[in-house]
């Protein structure tokens, strides 16, 4: 009789959801070569296809479909199961996969993750900055960090820290010889970094007067898709910059940068950890959950 691993039947679900190895493998924490190995061997073992494989994408044969209809339901009940028995640990160990975007994840890296870390070290965390507003549940993340404002409402939150705001900078040479601008139009007339959204739209600068939203769309010399990039591209001196104020904090109170329209860009919605309703969550995730809480509190005292 043949035997079959539950972590197998995993991945042929996260292709199917995913439709390519190599996120799939990201999602199950193995090589895209031991993932492809795996599910050939499955596939001997079964003696049957269960995906169409050309060098452009990947599907599912009507056999494959038939076998994750019939397995997903089962895999989450065992699933559930394992979660039950987790729950009853008391050293929290295992994996936990949080989906967010870079920025957010600079922010939440030191105070949270970093010193979940520490606390618990027999849990690992993996943390997928892609940017893309994901479904954390079809694809299979514990944990979602987000603006407040795109967390689904179907999801319980837990804001982490106080409202955001952007900060628009330049380096002060830049500003020798130039009258920095006063209002948002003024930009028009600067050069500027423009960045490029996961979807490959052009990132329009945002601003609010008197409660009314405010954009540009800012001309420069240099598109980029990566605050960091666009951040050394700034402390160069090619033009003026539109970040996240947590991004360049540490460059305004250095004095490297110098900030304008301050008045222009108002406080932001907070970032949140969302996740859903679990009844028998594992200890890792029960405390990663506690700690959050624990730093909101903190951020409020201050």
């Amino acid at each position: 009789m043949a035997t079959y691993k539950l972590a197998d039947f995993d991945a042929v679900l996260a292709i199917a959801r995913r439709g390519s190895f190599r996120a799939a493998a990201l999602d199950v924490g193995m090589s895209t070569s031991a993932l492809s190995s795996a599910v050939s061997k499955l596939e001997a073992q079964l003696g049957v296809r269960l995906f169409n494989r050309t060098t452009r994408s990947v599907s599912l044969t009507g056999a494959g479909q038939r076998f994750v209809d019939q397995v997903s339901p089962a895999l989450k009940d065992i699933h559930h199961a394992l979660d039950t028995v987790r729950s009853q640990q008391e050293t929290p160990t295992g994996i936990l996969r949080i989906n967010t975007f870079a920025t957010a994840g600079r922010e939440i890296l030191a105070p949270l993750v970093l010193e979940y870390l520490r606390r618990f070290p027999g849990v690992q965390i993996d943390l997928v900055t892609e940017g893309n507003l994901v479904d954390i549940v079809a694809d299979g993340f514990d944990f979602g960090v987000r603006s407040q404002t795109l967390v689904p409402s179907d999801m319980i939150a837990i804001p982490l820290g106080p409202a955001r705001r952007y900060a628009v900078v330049a380096t002060p040479a830049y500003f020798e010889g130039q009258e920095p601008p006063q209002v948002p139009s003024d930009l028009l007339a600067h050069a500027c970094i423009r960045t490029r959204l996961p979807n490959g739209a052009l990132f329009r600068w945002q601003f609010e007067a008197e409660g009314q939203p405010v954009q540009v769309d800012v001309e420069g010399p240099i598109t980029l898709d990566e605050a960091s990039l666009a951040r050394m591209a700034v402390l160069d001196g090619i033009g003026i910059g539109f970040f996240m104020e947590a991004d360049v904090r540490d460059d305004i109170e250095a004095g490297r940068l110098v900030r304008v329209l301050d008045a222009w860009t108002p406080p932001l919605a907070p970032l949140c950890l969302y996740y859903p309703s679990r009844r028998n969550p594992p200890a890792a995730f029960k405390v990663f959950v506690d700690l959050a809480r624990e730093l909101t509190r903190s951020s409020r005292e201050r």
